[in-house]
């Protein structure tokens, strides 16, 4: 089941983004979050402009969540906004990600969205190639403009327009 993430999700929305933060493979984080740090972030994501929804399993534990952001916070990039999908480590390769992106494709160009961003890491094959089957195309590559543990890493920019 796929819903609006409510306040009471945002704890296993925290779990599931810092579960991927050892992998240096998702996220510039390189330390876990708090709740607490997210509270602001949770409210920022209404949904009639950038909803936030979770993925439940038939427990309603929540497995994964896909979430829109304000790509560069001026006027003239409303339309555009930065994607963000994680699934939990026990739902992961279970199509939880496919569902999600489905169900947010359908949803947000009623929200005046036109242009989904994607920042992925290079080394991230598992989830380029997720946004690849999402007609996601590279728009930018920035060589080594990030550093996990003493290792260079380089950025993807991936992006897919909604209308015509």
């Amino acid at each position: 089941m796929i819903r609006l993430a409510v306040p009471a999700d945002l704890p296993a929305i925290v779990e599931i983004y810092n579960a991927t933060i050892p992998s240096r493979q998702v996220t510039a984080d390189t330390e876990p979050i708090t709740v607490a740090s997210r509270e602001e972030w949770f409210v920022e994501h209404r949904p009639d402009r950038y909803p936030l929804w979770v993925w439940c399993d038939a427990q309603a534990q929540v497995g994964g969540w896909v979430s829109v952001q304000a790509f560069y916070g001026r006027p003239a990039y409303a339309a555009t906004v930065e994607l963000s999908l994680y699934i939990a480590p026990t739902h992961q390769r279970q199509g939880i990600g496919t569902q999600l992106l489905d169900h947010g494709l359908a949803e947000w160009p009623r929200l005046g969205i036109q242009t989904l961003l994607g920042f992925v890491f290079a080394h991230n094959e598992p989830s380029l190639r997720l946004l690849e089957r999402f007609q996601f195309r590279e728009w930018g590559y920035l060589p080594r403009v990030a550093q996990l543990d003493g290792c260079d890493r380089d950025l993807v920019i991936l992006g897919r327009r909604l209308t015509p």
